[in-house]
């Protein structure tokens, strides 16, 4: 099967200390309101990111098309304020229970600053704080330390200090899938190259990332001379060419004089493409005022795409009539259906069709799970039972939004046709191997669709002919080690909806995909670019974002042992900044994901005594309570325990055997490996 690409059309580009020539961005630029001109690609409204912020009542009366979007204080108090009351310790052979109070906010944070004294780095957190950003994760180094200086100025704008530069950027992204956009900044070279890796990681899952760098004196960039941090080169571009592929902008703050409108274009950026951007700037300016930054900002203004009239209603004549020729059509929903208004629209599409609905692994809890059309995870060989087949026997499969990867497609072999699918992406609609009609944004086509569609329930009748009630593993044994699926059944019991669950790459990907979420219930995977040790990361800036939001909601990370090796330190930052997340940390003795698409002596770890070093991480610092569960009853008492401990965060080990792991990951395996162990065609030399 050729699959349809979901790759991104492109990114924009911009030299050091200049701008894109992009359309988009120099009208970004153009003025101190920075108002961004129609983007190419995708519903650019900031309303539709993932958790947006609320529009102000100065919101009222602006022209159609446009939201202008307001600085806003948090919805809750920063980290480490409003600790919750001490719990009694767990008497457990197995657990461990040490706490500290938290210490008191710094009185720095609450200092405020005269516009006459505003400067670049204070105007900086001032644009970070409008749009909806009022977390940066960072990480001290001689090049960025007058830029912190001037970001801790903003009461609004807390800074969460993270280990190291892979961490902040795992947290940032974490934070963005929350907030709709995250910040991390770092020092030049030595931080920004470490934390290249996490925004790549952004960058392939489609979040709005601001990179902030400190970078050499101005004055540096013609002087011949070799600088610290650097690769020894005497020019200082390096770093800037590593972002360019990972970034959809970069610019390079070296003149305070442009420093409004560059910074302007690289946030507009962000925002309307839904990618990382790059900021590098110069150590010595962070602490220079100018004229632009010497009043509150001009909100921004984003410009929507606009959607082609006469595109539009081709597309929604051409798919209502393919639509009303099929038999048992059927909804299916990818990843780019992110965006709270692509949501909605989709939900809608499926009352108004009544069309079954599945979903693609990485768009899990992104259509929710309770509603009547909802069938299941439409994933090869490795869906829910029943999915695979009602979704490839389809007729017509309407499929949104979706991303298609050796990873999504099970090793390429998916049975769904192209030609059976009516694919709708962020600025086009593919009618089959037909038509493909461009310039219309997903949300408006699916609103549209909606409103003509004819209802068919066909697919969803077979569905339920065949479908079985769910099933639970038995109870085991006395005394016998603990299982996986076991492990999992546990879990699915302490969903509720104030629940937040984070799955880090590997067997836990799948055990959790199987889970069913309550309504309200979050999910997050990192699928696309799947970077072993992302979820400690972004369980901090998750929950980060959560304590500003929602402070109810409690978060729950399933993370493999082999991965936690790789970030486990900042769990630190978790107990230092009072976060209570409970996390799994499943003990099995390797890298499970690996060994069953090749297995080797390299994918055996070094087994940690992990719930010792946790306490060890705690220090008398934050409030921290571990177990360890070897047995389902050991289990089940950890979890009735950890649930009790609001305010703390809790660790639990589950110790598994080495080669317990879902059937689902030994049928995907095994078809990731054939595809990676493909050989190039013979050509008739030498054997190949």
């Amino acid at each position: 099967m050729d699959y349809p690409s979901g790759a991104p059309t492109g990114a924009v580009d911009a030299a050091p200390g200049a701008v894109s020539s992009n359309p988009a961005t120099a009208a970004a630029a153009a003025s101190l309101p920075a108002t961004a001109a129609s983007a190419p690609r995708g519903d650019t409204r900031l309303v539709d990111q993932a958790q947006p912020p609320p529009l102000s009542k100065h919101n009222q009366g602006l022209s159609p098309g446009k939201q202008v979007l307001q600085s806003q204080p948090p919805a809750s108090q920063s980290p480490g304020q409003g600790q919750h009351p001490r719990a009694k310790p767990h008497g457990s052979p197995h657990s461990h229970a040490v706490e500290t109070p938290a210490k008191p906010k710094s009185s720095a944070m609450a200092a405020t600053v005269a516009p006459s004294d505003a400067n670049l780095g204070l105007h900086i957190a001032n644009r970070l704080v409008e749009i909806g950003c009022t977390s940066c994760f960072a990480v001290p180094g001689d090049f960025n330390l007058l830029l912190l200086d001037q970001l801790l100025k903003q009461p609004e704008l807390s800074l969460v200090w993270c280990c190291n530069e892979l961490n902040a950027g795992y947290a940032a992204d974490g934070y963005a899938r929350k907030r709709g956009v995250g910040c991390l900044c770092v020092t030049f070279c030595v931080g920004g190259f470490s934390a290249l890796n996490a925004v790549g990681g952004a960058y392939a899952e489609d979040l709005p990332l601001i990179v902030i760098s400190g970078g050499p004196n101005s004055q540096d960039h013609a002087s011949n001379r070799i600088l610290h941090h650097t690769t020894g080169a005497n020019e200082y571009g390096q770093q800037l060419r590593a972002f360019r592929e990972v970034t959809c902008c970069q610019v390079v703050i070296q003149h305070i004089e442009d420093a409004h409108m560059l910074l302007d274009t690289a946030i507009s950026e962000a925002m309307l493409r839904r990618k990382p951007v790059y900021i590098e700037v110069a150590c010595n300016l962070a602490d220079l005022t100018h004229p632009s930054f010497a009043r509150r900002p001009v909100p921004y203004a984003l410009a929507s795409s606009h959607t082609n009239a006469a595109s539009l209603e081709a597309a929604v004549e051409a798919a209502v009539e393919w639509l009303g020729s099929g038999v048992k059509p059927l909804l299916l929903a990818g990843v780019r259906t992110r965006p709270v208004r692509a949501r909605a629209a989709v939900l809608a599409l499926a009352e108004a069709s009544r069309y079954p609905v599945a979903t693609m692994p990485d768009a899990k809890g992104m259509f929710p799970e309770d509603h009547p059309q909802y069938i299941g995870m439409y994933w090869g060989p490795v869906s829910t039972p029943c999915v695979c087949e009602v979704v490839e026997s389809s007729d017509i499969v309407l499929c949104v939004g979706g991303v298609w990867t050796d990873y999504s497609t099970a090793g390429y072999s998916l049975l769904l046709k192209p030609e059976k699918m009516l694919r709708v992406d962020n600025n086009r609609v593919t009618l089959g191997s037909g038509p493909t009609f461009g310039c219309i944004v997903m949300a408006d086509f699916l609103e549209a669709l909606a409103k003509r569609v004819a209802p068919n329930d066909t697919g969803h009748v077979i569905f339920k002919r065949m479908a079985l009630p769910p099933s639970e593993p038995p109870p085991q044994g006395e005394g016998e080690l603990l299982r996986t699926n076991v492990l999992f059944k546990h879990i699915q019991h302490m969903l509720t909806p104030d629940t937040s669950l984070i799955s880090e790459v590997g067997d836990s990907w799948f055990n959790t995909l199987k889970l069913k979420l309550p309504k309200g219930c979050e999910y997050e995977l990192q699928m696309r670019y799947g970077s072993i040790g992302w979820s400690v990361g972004a369980a901090l800036g998750y929950g980060v974002a959560e304590r500003q939001s929602s402070p109810e909601r409690r978060l729950v990370a399933c993370i493999g042992d082999g991965s936690f090796q790789m970030t486990a330190q900042e769990v630190s930052t978790m107990l230092r900044y009072g976060l209570d997340p409970i996390i799994f940390l499943i003990n099995n003795g390797g890298y499970t994901i690996e060994v069953e698409i090749h297995d080797g002596p390299y994918n055996v770890i070094k087994n940690w005594d992990y719930t010792g070093m946790v306490r060890a991480l705690h220090n008398g610092q934050g409030k921290l309570w571990t177990a360890e569960a070897r047995t389902e009853p050991e289990l089940e008492a950890a979890i009735a325990e950890a649930l009790k401990r609001r305010g703390e965060l809790c660790f639990i080990m589950a110790v598994t055997h080495r080669d317990d792991c879902s059937k689902e990951l030994l049928e995907w395996g095994s078809r990731v490996a054939a595809a990676n162990s493909r050989k190039p065609p013979t050509t008739g030399y030498g054997g190949h």
